[in-house]
């Protein structure tokens, strides 16, 4: 007995059921097709679903954005590096026993150890990142707005630090 795609859906509705051999003998080959594409578009549909779901983020996610540091010191501090040393960080004064990027000498790292409970050690200067840790403390101690203070408190004391604010202005 052959029938149709039409009869075939039309029994289903009217509650007679589903027959598996009806639909065999009423689609043949075409049903095995239309099925395997059914099956195939369920799959690709729910891989898609899931793979959405697993790389996008959930409602409740929130990305900030890591913000520099403002630093107020940091012109100040390409300045002094560029006076000392010309940018050089592994710079020795043997004159002054004056070591790194910013020239510091035994004397500012024992009282920062005293200060801060460190144990840093002068041939550490050499490190540029140590060295800017050192000086940025320094910096912090004085006033945010007045560079030349700390500037000449960098240098040292006396009338020498006029003439040396006056380099550190050059290249502010």
């Amino acid at each position: 007995m052959k029938t149709n795609f039409y009869e075939v859906h039309t029994d289903i509705f009217k509650g007679k059921g589903f027959s598996g051999q009806a639909a065999q003998e009423s689609a043949g080959k075409k049903a095995r097709r239309a099925g395997t594409g059914y099956r195939r578009s369920l799959f690709v549909v729910t891989f898609s679903l899931i793979c959405t779901g697993l790389f996008a983020p959930g409602n409740q996610t929130a990305a900030i954005a890591a913000s520099q540091a403002v630093n107020p010191y940091f012109s100040l501090l390409m300045a002094v590096a560029m006076v000392e040393t010309l940018g050089d960080p592994l710079a020795y004064n043997e004159e002054e026993n004056a070591v790194g990027l910013l020239q510091i000498r035994q004397v500012r790292i024992d009282d920062y150890n005293r200060r801060t409970g460190s144990n840093l050690t002068l041939e550490q200067m050499y490190d540029v990142g140590m060295s800017v840790k050192v000086f940025m403390y320094y910096a912090s101690l004085g006033s945010h707005k007045d560079l030349e203070k700390i500037a000449k408190a960098w240098n040292g004391s006396g009338p020498m630090t006029e003439l040396y604010w006056k380099r550190i202005k050059e290249y502010l």
